[in-house]
């Protein structure tokens, strides 16, 4: 990789606000296609990519992202999906009998998906391109498999928003390197390392802001509860685990 590449990666930042410049289908095909070259477990490519670019496909998706602007404002909305219906298709006709309706299955799929869509999302940027991960995939993982009309044993886990940036978009904050490597065996923290950890993030002018309009004490509060409450937590992991069971996976 080039010094431009590795500078240009370095300060990367997830853009949200796109241009209405319409992204070339030689490009956008051109990227799957290199991307789909990333790893996956036993070259089996158990994934698929919706790519949703009418208006109309964008507005009927848009309710289940909670109508994000990113969802609506993109060019390209690619929704990335575990994918078993193919290869269990492909067995079928070949006189063999798949066993993929687990867990340990589910994970490859879950894997090898988010590895697709982040080389995806690298060559994007690199590209000129902007784009801005969903976090509401599997939040509300039915209603945008009813949307999409995904068949059985095909589940939603990513949505990338895809398009030309029409921000300069303000890189976040990073944890130290040194607190998230750890050489040959995990090196636990103590409580004062752990505060040196996330000082930095703590003193940060839009946290301390966070923290005052949520009135909260710290910003861990901020994210146990409001950003990421408890209840909010499970009540989402129970709506995708009865989906994921209603797709064929224990």
């Amino acid at each position: 990789m080039t010094t431009d590449a590795i500078q240009r990666l370095a300060h990367r930042a997830t853009v949200r606000k796109f241009t209405d410049r319409k992204v070339d289908d030689e490009l956008l095909n051109t990227l799957l296609e290199v991307a789909a070259k990333a790893p996956n477990t036993g070259n089996m490519q158990q994934y698929s990519v919706i790519v949703t670019r009418s208006e109309e496909g964008k507005q009927r998706v848009a309710p289940a992202h909670f109508n994000q602007p990113a969802a609506t404002g993109c060019d390209v909305l690619l929704t990335f999906c575990v994918d078993f219906n193919r290869f269990e298709h492909w067995c079928r006709v070949n006189d063999a009998r798949p066993g993929y309706n687990n867990l340990q299955a589910f994970l490859w799929g879950v894997i090898d998906t988010v590895i697709f869509a982040q080389q995806f999302n690298t060559l994007a940027e690199l590209s000129g391109l902007g784009c801005c991960y969903l976090g509401t995939t599997t939040y509300n993982a039915p209603a945008i498999s009813a949307a999409l009309e995904l068949p059985d044993r095909v589940v939603p886990v990513v949505t990338l928003a895809v398009g030309y940036p029409a921000e300069e978009p303000t890189e976040s904050d990073r944890l130290p390197i040194e607190s998230i490597v750890h050489r040959e065996k995990y090196q636990p923290s103590t409580d004062a390392g752990i505060r040196d950890t996330y000082y930095e993030k703590e003193n940060l002018a839009e946290s301390r802001r966070f923290v005052e309009e949520n009135n909260k004490q710290t910003l861990a509060q901020v994210y146990t509860d409001v950003r990421y409450p408890r209840d909010t937590n499970e009540h989402f992991s129970k709506v995708y685990a009865d989906f994921i069971a209603s797709k064929g996976f224990c």
